[in-house]
């Protein structure tokens, strides 16, 4: 398989979701798209190829019939999940669990979530809730019992460009007016601990996870990471590298010209924020342009990008 895998997937409908999706060429059916499960092997919302020999089959397809493409990694799901948050409202202020609590309590398959979010675009004063003020157990049920939450939650400002990392137990909320690219493990497991007493479609508050958020969250709440990012400079790109961690590295490709890439890892997800252009391997050539997401599988060794482009890019671990 000399080709990377181009794909198409699923737009998620929220009520917290807007219309600036639209900006990546995407055909919304709504003014309340909140999701864009850009690459995923993830049940509630699959990827599938758009190009090539595998056209037509599903990344899960993929993970379990050709395991050569993401060079013979070891595991029962796809890892990872890349998706594109529309957030014109705030989210609910939420927990995920790691992995031994998912697979204890939501099925043996289950993974954790660990995710980070690189800022596309935010607005004036737009903020995040990141961690908590709680320093028990016992002191954080309390103020969640109390809805003390200008107390218990930790809120930032944030602009286009920053990057956070979100390993599982942290408190958080993504604010309105934000675009994010989130690069997550492959899990829709959510635990709810605050929602702004809002109703969904059917009139009613929606669902709290109270006491599973109790059981999850970081004592005392995670601190923002300090800017860790390394930067380093060629001749026609800026490679950022934000994260590695132990689910997911996460890189930030920023091509003006012609830049020539080696594989670092099994494989890797590939998806284009900015600008337009080519990628070239083994003499085959694919127009690339914002909004585009795809894989590169394991039998690629090597590529250019040629073109103006920004690019999140992340490998498994």
């Amino acid at each position: 398989m000399t080709e990377p895998l181009f794909l198409k997937s699923d737009l998620h409908e929220k009520l917290w979701g807007g219309d600036h999706l639209r900006a990546f060429g995407y055909d919304l059916p709504s003014d309340k798209i909140g999701e864009y499960w850009a690459i995923s092997g993830h049940k509630n919302g699959v990827s599938t190829v758009l190009n090539g020999e595998f056209a037509g089959k599903s990344v899960a397809e993929l993970w379990i019939s050709n395991r050569e493409l993401f060079g013979n990694q070891e595991g029962d799901v796809f890892p990872l999940l890349t998706k594109i948050l529309d957030a014109n409202d705030w989210l609910s202020v939420q927990v995920h669990p790691n992995n031994e609590y998912a697979r204890l309590h939501e099925g043996p398959k289950e993974l954790g979530k660990t995710e980070c979010w690189y800022i596309i675009s935010a607005e004036e004063g737009a903020e995040i809730v990141y961690g908590h003020n709680a320093k028990s157990r016992e002191e954080l049920e309390k103020m969640i019992q109390a809805g003390e939450w200008d107390k218990l939650l930790k809120k930032t400002p944030v602009k286009a460009g920053e990057f956070y990392h979100v390993p599982s137990g942290t408190m958080h909320a993504i604010g309105a007016g934000i675009v994010i690219l989130e690069t997550q493990q492959s899990s829709d497991t959510t635990y709810r601990v605050y929602d702004f007493d809002r109703r969904g479609d059917d009139g009613k508050l929606r669902e709290l996870h109270i006491q599973q958020s109790i059981d999850t969250l970081t004592i005392p709440g995670n601190e923002l990471p300090s800017n860790k990012s390394t930067v380093e400079n060629f001749e026609e790109a800026t490679i950022t590298t934000f994260v590695k961690s132990p689910f997911f590295d996460v890189f930030k490709w920023e091509v003006a010209g012609r830049h020539a890439f080696k594989k670092s890892a099994l494989y890797t997800l590939v998806s284009v924020l900015e600008g337009s252009g080519k990628f070239v391997s083994e003499g085959k050539s694919f127009e690339i342009n914002k909004g585009d997401h795809f894989i590169i599988p394991a039998q690629i060794e090597k590529w250019e990008i040629n073109g103006n482009l920004m690019i999140i890019a992340s490998n498994p671990e």
